[in-house]
């Protein structure tokens, strides 16, 4: 195990709003992770798929960097402009 998981590790053990708000940041940073990786296996650049959506190059790197928040329509239109459709799975 890293140092940083270690880290990370006993800390979520000691410290409960440490370990609630890592968890809840961790999601939406995947979020963005599979946006760009989903963007990228499309061969797209964030403007062209920004173009695609009628927004901005900024509202896309704004979507794949700091995805909290984002609407589910808003989740639909990008996997629906990069050719994909959107699943969601409650686990």
């Amino acid at each position: 195990m890293s140092d940083l998981k270690k880290y990370v590790h006993e800390r979520k053990k000691r410290d409960k709003a440490f370990a609630e708000g890592y968890d809840e940041g961790y999601e939406q940073f995947k979020i963005g992770v599979v946006l760009k990786q989903a963007r990228e296996t499309a061969g797209l650049t964030q403007e062209e798929l920004a173009r695609r959506l009628k927004t901005k190059k900024t509202a896309i790197s704004r979507i794949e960097n700091h995805a909290e928040d984002i609407k589910l329509s808003t989740l639909e239109k990008v996997a629906h402009a990069l050719g994909r459709r959107l699943e969601i799975k409650i686990a």
